[in-house]
């Protein structure tokens, strides 16, 4: 089943969910792997792949911290796709969405990556759910 984009002459060709309560930690100044990730293949070369993600973080440290997000292991996007900065012990949303135009039918992880400037970044916090959906919009 799609579901017609009205006026834009696109399609929902399918809808793919992940969620985690697993919580991931670092320390690291590099981008690592959090438990935030979800796969889907798509059914053409010519789509595009809407990478909606929502959960939260937390640094007792006052830091910077980044997130981005990965594609079977590279990097996706050409930068950051959210950075946080906050006071000592500052909860903090994540809430990220990226559009990607992957041009292929084979099989797609996405994983959410992180680095903090300082502190121990927890993410997501307390295992609070975070998720990742994956919405394939037909090529125009």
């Amino acid at each position: 089943m799609s579901v017609s984009l009205y006026g834009s002459g696109q399609t929902v060709l399918q809808v793919v969910s992940g969620t985690t309560t697993t919580q991931t930690t670092t320390t690291s100044s590099t981008f690592v792997a959090t438990a935030i990730t979800a796969s889907i293949t798509p059914q053409s070369t010519t789509s595009k792949i809407l990478v909606l993600v929502s959960g939260n973080a937390y640094n007792a440290s006052a830091a910077v911290n980044n997130f981005t997000l990965y594609r079977n292991g590279s990097v996706a996007p050409s930068a950051d796709l959210m950075n946080t900065y906050g006071a000592s012990a500052v909860e903090t949303p994540i809430a990220m969405n990226y559009l990607d135009s992957p041009a292929t039918t084979s099989s797609l992880t996405y994983t959410v990556y992180f680095k903090t400037g300082a502190g121990t970044l927890y993410v997501p916090n307390n295992s609070i759910l975070a998720s990742m959906t994956l919405i394939e919009i037909s090529g125009s």
